[in-house]
């Protein structure tokens, strides 16, 4: 049961939570009603895990060495020799060679699928070493989920939820490096030794702000009746920095979300409010 087992936990099921914004362009269009647009950004939503899955897949075997010198990545199972490389592979050009075969059916979202299988590539070989790149390349990649979730249901998305996105992105981005630094100071990931824990406070507050202030825009400016779920996303921006600071979370942001029944419950009465304010129904 290891080696199954083992297979499972590097696909690492619990970080496919981050694909759901695959979904909010059938959110927000208010195309959720029509059960083709329904099925189509779900497929999508399946094809973003499945090409996480093989970025996380790469992104371990590339950084096996230092994931063995991690306090806690060194469990992971090529770290921790529950895996042998050559099976680690093996599953990685299974994983490509589905994502591939699956882009027949919607053959429409395949340039943003291969967007973010070669921005995955280029983060995991090169970009994570890069001061400030590194971070807009993990941000860019929401907004690749963002954009491929509109290709999928035949929506145009506003230009606000692109912004709000990669300004959301960024700020999990810069706690996620603040939060390596402190743990594992500079000695597993060579970027981190051009960073300083002010500096990624910085960054961590004007793009939190930024998120703040574009989705008041986006609900004001598009989706009026929104109005009333800010005060929502900044109570959940509150709660996530706080759960950060006084609990030393935040180097795996969807942890932290698992973890904090407070945050899972704001991020779920959020979801709650605006599918009950969009629903044509409603």
């Amino acid at each position: 049961m290891a080696l199954p087992l083992a297979f499972l936990r590097i696909l690492r099921p619990k970080q496919w939570v981050k694909n759901t914004f695959v979904l909010a362009p059938m959110v927000f269009a208010r195309a959720f009603h029509d059960w083709d647009a329904v099925e189509y950004a779900f497929f999508a939503f399946v094809l973003f895990c499945v090409g996480s899955s093989a970025s996380y897949v790469l992104n371990d075997l590339i950084d096996l060495e230092r994931d063995r010198r991690h306090p806690t990545k060194r469990s992971r199972p090529l770290a921790a020799g529950e895996m042998a490389p050559r099976s680690a592979k093996i599953l990685l050009i299974v994983l490509w060679g589905l994502l591939l075969g699956s882009l027949t059916v919607m053959p429409w979202v395949a340039g943003a699928i291969m967007a973010y299988v070669l921005l995955n590539v280029a983060y995991s070989v090169k970009l994570k070493q890069m001061p400030v790149i590194d971070l807009f390349a993990i941000a860019l990649g929401f907004v690749i989920r963002v954009y491929a979730g509109a290709l999928a249901v035949d929506v145009v998305v506003s230009p606000w939820m692109f912004v709000t996105t990669l300004c959301l992105a960024l700020y999990l981005a810069a706690i996620k490096r603040r939060q390596e630094l402190m743990i594992a100071h500079d000695n597993t990931r060579e970027v981190l030794q051009q960073y300083t824990l002010p500096l990624l406070d910085r960054y961590a507050e004007m793009a939190g702000i930024s998120a703040v202030v574009f989705y008041s825009l986006f609900v004001i400016t598009e989706r009026s009746r929104l109005v009333f779920t800010v005060p929502l996303v900044l109570l959940g921006l509150y709660r996530y920095w706080y759960v950060v600071e006084m609990h030393q979370e935040g180097e795996s942001p969807t942890d932290l979300l698992y973890k904090d029944v407070q945050l899972m419950g704001i991020v779920l009465l959020w979801a709650a409010s605006v599918i009950y304010v969009l629903w044509p129904s409603a």
